[in-house]
């Protein structure tokens, strides 16, 4: 009987690099701390370390790539199971889901044209970098 009462005591608060890896936000729990550590994972609107616990009606701001999601934590769990059942870990924000959502049709209409340059720049972009320095550098 005090072996139940430790699990539930014990899941009360789990830490948050290790409740991300359950609710399915990363990977691996590694990829975890490096976002929290990176500064992707907000606790309350402020920065945290990976060591903080997490409890139920927390509130969580979490950048993936282009993506910012508000969420509102409803269970605390430390076991990662399948997407159904770390779905209901957490709920989120109203706001967040439209936000997501106009800024996915923002980047749509774009048509990605402004994620082309990857790697070395051309000749044309070289010249053209070169002369925004100077400009900058006169000032």
């Amino acid at each position: 009987m005090t072996q139940s009462k430790t699990n539930k005591a014990s899941l009360s608060k789990v830490r948050i690099d290790k409740w991300l890896w359950a609710a399915r936000f990363f990977k691996t729990r590694s990829l975890a701390k490096q976002a929290i550590d990176g500064g992707k994972v907000h606790f309350g609107g402020q920065r945290i370390k990976s060591s903080k616990d997490v409890e139920c009606g927390c509130m969580l701001t979490i950048r993936l790539g282009w993506d910012v999601r508000e969420i509102e934590v409803i269970a605390v769990s430390d076991k990662r199971r399948g997407a159904p059942e770390a779905a209901l870990l957490y709920q989120e924000t109203e706001q967040s889901i439209e936000k997501r959502r106009l800024v996915a049709e923002q980047r749509k209409s774009l048509g990605g044209s402004e994620i082309k340059s990857v790697g070395k720049p051309t000749g044309k972009q070289r010249r053209e970098i070169q002369r925004v320095k100077r400009i900058l550098s006169e000032d």
